[in-house]
């Protein structure tokens, strides 16, 4: 739902989400074991928040909002990037943002 893009199923619990930046692996605890079992634990997640750049993240928040666990509502942050933040289905926070100062817009190359 974050992206907007479908996942491709590449097996019974594993998919990937592929953008031009970056390509989101997701799988389950059989896909975990397939590296090294024990090395991931669902749930246990307190400390990364994987970030997502989105044009409008007034729009997703719109989007999102009656089926994701809200942790803030959008807002602007000091270093210039309005974003909203969700727990997906195992707790971990997801970020989401879209630069709106110049000064953030310009450490992405937008403008």
């Amino acid at each position: 739902m974050v992206t907007g893009q479908a996942a491709e199923w590449l097996g019974p619990q594993f998919a990937e989400i592929v953008t031009s930046a970056a390509t989101l692996a997701i799988g389950s605890a059989e896909t975990v074991a397939a590296f090294s079992v024990g090395s991931a634990e669902p749930g246990a997640n307190r400390t990364a928040i994987p970030e997502f750049m989105v044009e409008d993240v007034d729009a997703v928040f719109e989007r999102l909002k009656d089926k994701a666990e809200l942790v803030h509502e959008p807002k602007l942050l000091p270093w210039g990037n309005r974003a909203v933040q969700f727990r997906d289905p195992e707790g971990t926070v997801v970020s989401l943002f879209t630069p709106v100062t110049e000064a953030a817009k310009a450490r992405f190359g937008s403008r």
